[in-house]
């Protein structure tokens, strides 16, 4: 199963909107697969917390659509934060997410339920990314773009609202 996240906040509102696309055809058309995005809005959020909490979201999803045939997710997203979560995780941990200052880190209970859900469904969490030319763009950048253009959208009108 392959699930592309993503997320657009306003920094000024701390409004935000993730939206995800769970893919198990990459031979779909573009049209096909954009009316199977799914789009949720987030309030009081900053663009770390927002992909944190989309990613969350749309595994929580895959977690009740979840067969005996899944044995592991594939997550594309262009979130430096979330593909780099996995290396850092022993260190988090081992200083119970804590930062050097003494302070807790920002997000650690997002961080917390990231770890358990990545342990439950043995993701793979692959970089993309987010906004390459039209013309250097693979299949796997063309799906994200859906995500991606969703987002950005579903803020655009609330802020013109």
């Amino acid at each position: 199963m392959l699930l592309f996240t993503d997320g657009s906040v306003d920094t000024k509102t701390r409004t935000g909107f993730g939206a995800y696309l769970v893919v198990d055809d990459m031979t779909l058309p573009l049209a096909d697969l954009t009316a199977k995005v799914k789009l949720k809005q987030f309030e009081n959020t900053t663009s770390t917390k927002l992909e944190m909490q989309t990613l969350l979201w749309a595994l929580d999803d895959v977690l009740l659509l979840r067969t005996e045939k899944l044995m592991s997710v594939t997550v594309y997203s262009d979130s430096q934060n979330i593909v780099g979560l996995p290396a850092r995780r022993s260190g988090l941990e081992q200083r119970e997410y804590y930062a050097s200052n003494k302070n807790r880190l920002n997000n650690t209970e997002l961080y917390q339920q990231f770890f358990n859900v990545m342990d439950q469904l043995g993701c793979h969490i692959i970089k993309v990314d987010g906004h390459k030319p039209r013309h250097l763009k693979n299949d796997v950048d063309r799906i994200f773009a859906l995500v991606d253009k969703a987002s950005r959208l579903a803020l655009r009108k609330f802020n013109n609202m």
